[in-house]
């Protein structure tokens, strides 16, 4: 009798992966987040505010600025909005900011970025005090992050943490190529999966057999700001993919990374659009709300 039927072919079925999606969990924050101001108000009286900065008229930063401000209304924070003309001074600037640092009201700063090429955006960035930076765009900022200390993270990075923790992505000892270095993107997203044991390598668009480099990678960020420059043949399989990168198109958009196929070879992947965007913009909510509470003792 042949044994052939009793014999059970080994599984070849790829298991789906998951998708992070990072506009259903900014959705489920912004739950809690509303309970948090409601219990702000009734203890203090007092409002959560987020000034956002807005210098000039693109087009672009000013739809950003308008979701953020969005996204207040939603949990019933308040915002401030601050429009500068073009042709604002780096001095002028730093004043505007020093009076939303010595206003009591004000619990986070948002300086729209970018600025006129003409305005020292860093030493803008600088002028904000620690305690309001809720968007982490500061050196000191980032130095503390760096080294484990409390500060409000980039909220690119910081949103992207969250959203693995929230699926449980393991990361302690893993493999991470992060493919750009901007000050609040590549680099605090290279240091916050170091500090969460991550095996971290920092790529850029002139690193040399890029391929290689993502090819080992166990956990891959796409920030480099370059339409679909990782391709999906380079993914391992079962890595996590994360794409920071958002670039309008006809279709709606593409990110950072080559995402056809991508769901048939990663084991984890985030949507382009609906992953890391919105979780961006949460962080900023969520930060501010807890610049609030500090404020307030709470």
């Amino acid at each position: 009798m042949s044994s052939a039927s009793n014999t059970t072919e080994p599984s070849t079925e790829q298991k789906s992966a998951t998708l992070l999606d990072g506009k259903a969990l900014a959705k489920q924050i912004e739950q809690s987040l509303s309970q948090r101001v409601a219990t702000l108000k009734d203890k203090t009286g007092r409002t959560p505010i987020l000034a956002t900065i807005l210098v000039g008229a693109d087009p672009a930063s000013a739809t950003y600025v308008r979701m953020k401000g969005n996204a207040c209304k939603r949990i019933g924070m308040d915002s401030i909005k601050v429009e500068l003309p073009s042709e604002t001074t780096t001095e002028q600037l730093k004043a505007k900011i020093d009076e939303l640092n010595n206003n009591p009201d004000v619990h986070g700063i948002l300086l729209q970025h970018p600025v006129p090429a003409h305005i020292d955006e860093r030493a803008c960035f600088e002028q904000i005090d620690l305690a309001k930076d809720v968007d982490g765009v500061t050196c000191l900022g980032f130095g503390r992050m760096s080294m484990g200390e409390a500060a409000y993270g980039s909220c690119t990075p910081q949103g992207i943490m969250h959203l693995l923790a929230h699926y449980d992505i393991e990361l302690s000892g893993k493999q991470a190529v992060v493919v750009g270095r901007s000050p609040i993107l590549g680099k605090p997203m290279a240091m916050m999966l170091l500090n969460a044991n991550c095996t971290v390598t920092i790529c850029h668009s002139r690193t040399e057999d890029l391929q290689a480099h993502v090819q080992r990678a166990d956990i891959v960020v796409g920030a480099v700001g370059v339409p679909e420059l990782i391709k999906a043949e380079w993914i391992k399989p079962g890595a996590v993919v994360v794409d920071a990168g958002f670039h309008p198109t006809d279709n709606g958009g593409v990110g950072d990374i080559e995402m056809t196929g991508v769901a048939d070879i990663a084991s984890a992947y985030t949507p382009v659009p609906g992953g890391v965007g919105p979780m961006t913009i949460n962080t900023l909510i969520r930060q501010t709300v807890e610049a609030a509470e500090k404020a307030a003792g709470l």
